[in-house]
């Protein structure tokens, strides 16, 4: 009996695996390069001679690309493996920097941005999926808010660096320093995508008859009166409210409240920053007392960050704002994935992330054109106010009918 070995407890799985981790890696250089450039975007366009008006219409126009092929990268991703799907999105990201460094006006760099989409299209409901696929259902939100947390460096780490940038180096060289960045992270996923295999959650035919049935379930849940047709209502409103205004953000704080590129860049910084401190508790939050309790938290707070910005018209009170906001983002961006991902079958996990961004993007197309209308025709102040209502608006809703239902998702799984 001295001799008998003493039992050991089996080895706890990491939160956050070897794979994810290079994951984010790749994505983490990808996106600072997209946060040093496109936070200063409509400032950009500003030097290249467009008016609030082209503003609004190259963001309206801008989003048709990826709206138009998000699903069927949702339903590719289902079949080919989130890390062949984000491959393919990442060439086509590669080459719309391409076109970004030789667009001569705002016009060619609407070009150069609706190639750069196919990125978005195909890798956005891959990313979600993908973690999803790599956490247990009891710490989903958990996991999802660690890996949020640590690709939110980005949001850190770019806006601080562009705003550097573009004092130091100029338009140009910011723009190729990001376009480095993103070409380093393309090489990393082509080769996750070669090492990894298919990593196909469903193996099926790529065929129009099969996407079809996969598209008609999605359609049924969407009208179900259950919990994805609300989270496609509640979503619309948000991404109207926020297509009103986000994009018009840098100019109202340059024109509106004397804020320079290099301290816009600082606010983004502060953004992100708390976005990451509140991630990962948020995520243990929704993890033990349900999803919708911080979702309806984060709205509340993203109205407060909207009141200070505009009723204290001072350069500290939009930097206030920011860390609000970003506390904001930080609840609900957790929360909502994790809902997400076990609303429907994993199988219909990348369509059911694609359908939801295209259906409430193609409602919120005309946003950020109304909003630029808003901003001429009323005052600069105008979408703004609409944006932060309908934070508040949401939040009914939200604590009313975000509640999960295994029967729902089960009686599709076996239909």
């Amino acid at each position: 009996m001295k001799n008998d070995p003493i039992p050991t407890a089996p080895a706890k799985a990491p939160l956050i695996t070897p794979l994810l981790r290079l994951f984010l890696l790749a994505m983490i250089l990808a996106n600072i390069g997209g946060q040093m450039f496109y936070p200063l975007l409509p400032l950009y366009l500003r030097e290249l001679n467009a008016g609030v008006s082209e503003i609004g219409l190259f963001f309206t126009l801008s989003m048709i690309v990826p709206l138009a092929l998000q699903i069927a990268g949702g339903w590719i991703s289902d079949r080919i493996g989130r890390l062949r799907s984000i491959a393919i999105g990442s060439i086509g990201g590669a080459l719309g920097w391409v076109g970004i460094i030789l667009a001569p006006s705002w016009g060619w760099l609407l070009v150069g941005q609706a190639i750069g989409s196919i990125a978005f299209a195909f890798v956005a409901p891959s990313f979600d999926a993908f973690i999803a696929e790599q956490s247990d259902e009891k710490n989903r939100a958990k996991v999802f808010g660690v890996s949020q947390t640590i690709y939110q460096v980005v949001a850190v780490v770019g806006p601080l660096a562009g705003g550097f940038a573009v004092k130091v180096l100029g338009w140009k060289g910011l723009i190729l320093t990001a376009a480095g960045l993103y070409f380093a992270a393309t090489a990393i996923r082509l080769s996750m995508a070669r090492s990894n295999g298919p990593s196909a959650p469903s193996s099926g035919p790529m065929s129009i008859k099969d996407f079809g049935v996969s598209f008609k379930t999605m359609i049924g849940l969407a009208l179900s009166g259950g919990l994805i047709t609300w989270l496609l209502i509640s979503d619309g409103v948000r991404d109207i409210a926020m297509g009103l205004s986000g994009n018009l953000l840098p100019i109202f704080l340059q024109e509106e409240r004397g804020v320079d590129i290099a301290a816009i860049g600082l606010l983004n910084a502060l953004f992100g920053g708390a976005s990451m401190l509140v991630m990962i508790p948020a995520g243990h939050l929704a993890d033990r007392h349900g999803e919708r309790f911080v979702i309806a938290a984060g709205y509340l707070t993203a109205f407060a960050s909207f009141a200070l910005l505009l009723l204290v018209p001072t350069t500290w009170a939009a930097g206030a704002s920011f860390i609000v906001f970003g506390a904001a983002v930080g609840m609900l961006s957790p929360a909502y994935q994790s809902l997400i991902s076990k609303s429907v079958p994993e199988s219909l996990r990348g369509i059911a992330f694609g359908f939801l961004s295209t259906s409430n993007g193609f409602v919120a197309l005309p946003a950020p054109w109304i909003g630029a209308m808003l901003w001429k025709g009323v005052a600069p102040i105008a979408p703004f106010w609409i944006t932060a209502a309908a934070m508040l608006l949401i939040v009914p809703p939200v604590l009313a009918k975000f509640k999960l239902e295994k029967i729902e998702t089960k009686a599709f799984e076996a239909g």
